[in-house]
């Protein structure tokens, strides 16, 4: 049977732009600079979150998510005067989920009794590799032993910790995934987010992907490493909730569930998006992306937002369906109807059920194990 379906949520997203240093294989809205104002950064943020809970009044969140970039780098009292303003302006819901994503320099970890007196009770770290080798290759700035070392302090301090990695690396094996993957799951607390890279184009490791200087592992390779992993954390009492995330029952990311359920969410910072329901209507909304040009926007106007698109209703059926199809609860076929105002035509499924790649559990459709790995080709068959 699928995993039970939850509520989707109300959830604020905060996007903190600036690294120490950019990874040759990320995308992300991140941006290296010599110096950040954080007291102004905070009263911006602060005045866009006022902005938009001009017209979303509703609460109380459930989750505040504070991503990045590398929001470790931010001073705790930006974090402080965040959670404040929320709570003011939405409320917090009593068990509400505040999550900072963290990257285990020494550095930052002294800031972590900072971030949980601001209320931050969930830290996820970008670990990445546990070899001093591919961290390397990957342009992080820690090592193994810091990263170590950060990840204790983490679960001393905050009462949830998880932590990322990457896998199908350049020259990795499956083997040397499977010794990898068996030593983080000693490590794990109760959630880990395993995933496989890609190179995304206008990145550097496309580039050289592309000129053969940087060889991955093949796809035989890499569908043995995911379904190693899945075998894996299975075993060891960490199933896929979704498929990049990992976590005992009952300790799932609530923010990310908010995405993958359709829920509601504010988003505020350079290039964040939001969705959010008004007056009956969901609306798209996304910021502008430069972070210059959005703080000047703030200082101008009161708030960054670059856009803001209705969603129609049959838009919204199939962006929760390829979102919902994500997760091992699979889609409400309710919930479906709810959205998109028309009922899923089950015949779009039948011949994807035939074939053993997905299932109907009562109002539930879901991607089996044979599924998942070519979800991404199922979604687009029900789609087209």
């Amino acid at each position: 049977m699928p995993a039970p379906l939850g509520a989707p949520g109300f959830g604020l997203y905060v996007h903190w732009p600036f690294c120490a240093a950019k990874c040759p294989y990320c995308d992300f809205n991140s941006h290296v600079v010599a110096g950040v104002d954080h007291a102004l950064w905070a009263r911006s943020l602060v005045r866009e979150m006022e902005h938009m809970a001009s017209f979303q009044g509703g609460g109380p969140l459930t989750s505040i998510f504070f991503g990045g970039g590398t929001p470790s780098l931010m001073d705790p009292r930006t974090v402080d005067m965040i959670v404040s303003a929320a709570d003011r302006l939405w409320g917090l819901a009593d068990n509400a989920e505040i999550t900072l994503e963290a990257n285990p320099t020494s550095v930052e970890a002294e800031k972590f009794a900072g971030f949980r007196a601001a209320g931050v009770n969930r830290l996820s770290i970008g670990i990445q590799a546990l070899n001093d080798k591919d961290l390397k290759a990957l342009g992080r700035l820690h090592s193994v032993a810091e990263a170590l070392a950060a990840y204790e302090l983490a679960r001393s301090t905050f009462p949830r910790v998880s932590f990322d990695l990457i896998y199908a690396r350049a020259g990795q094996t499956p083997e040397a995934w499977e010794a990898e993957l068996a030593q983080a799951l000693r490590l794990a607390a109760d959630h880990l987010s395993l995933y496989q890279l890609t190179l995304e184009p206008g990145t550097p490791f496309h580039a050289l992907h592309e000129k053969g200087a940087l060889v991955v592992p093949d796809e035989d390779a890499s569908a043995e490493m995911y379904e190693m992993t899945q075998s894996l954390c299975e075993g060891a009492g960490l199933p896929a909730y979704e498929v990049s995330n990992h976590a005992a029952p009952g300790a799932e990311s609530r923010h990310n569930l908010t995405y993958w359920r359709l829920g509601d969410y504010v988003g505020v910072g350079p290039g964040a998006h939001g969705r959010l329901t008004i007056a009956g209507k969901r609306f798209a909304t996304d910021t502008v992306l430069a972070p210059e040009a959005w703080l000047k926007a703030v200082q101008d106007t009161g708030h960054g937002i670059h856009q803001s698109t209705e969603v129609s209703k049959p838009s919204c059926g199939e962006e929760y369906l390829m979102m919902s199809l994500r997760l091992s609860e699979g889609m409400s076929l309710a919930r479906f109807e709810d959205l998109s105002g028309a009922a899923f035509d089950m015949a779009l499924a039948q011949d994807l059920i035939d074939g053993g790649l997905l299932e109907r559990q009562d109002d539930r459709l879901c991607a089996t194990s044979a599924g998942r790995p070519v979800l991404n080709a199922l979604i687009g068959k029900l789609l087209a």
